[in-house]
């Protein structure tokens, strides 16, 4: 699950900073600044590198990698809600759920 969860965090990630067509279509129909990306790449590889780290051993950055990607999830199913853009809001809710996976494993291990 926390591979899964770092996987497809890296992979949206490396999507935002390179600005990819469906990230910047997604982005303006929930009404994300395109100027936001770099720092939504950034955090979303943040988190990923923290659970990276919990793998190493250093737990407790992973729970707050995890607990970070859970907060930024919400925001994310909340500014679809926001935008009324439900046609994908599965996508952001999937990441949700990768993250809240995650997390519980990394507090009950």
């Amino acid at each position: 699950m926390i591979l899964l969860t770092i996987a497809a965090n890296l992979g949206v990630a490396v999507a935002d900073f390179a600005r990819a067509q469906f990230v910047l279509a997604n982005s303006a129909e929930v009404g994300v600044p395109p100027s936001w990306l770099p720092l939504l790449g950034t955090l979303k590889a943040a988190g990923a590198v923290g659970l990276v780290l919990a793998l190493l051993g250093l737990r407790p950055i992973g729970v707050a990698a995890a607990a970070g990607l859970v907060l930024f999830f919400i925001g994310a199913v909340a500014a679809h809600l926001r935008a009324r853009v439900h046609h994908n809001i599965a996508v952001p809710a999937g990441y949700l759920a990768l993250a809240a996976a995650s997390l519980v494993f990394l507090l009950v291990q």
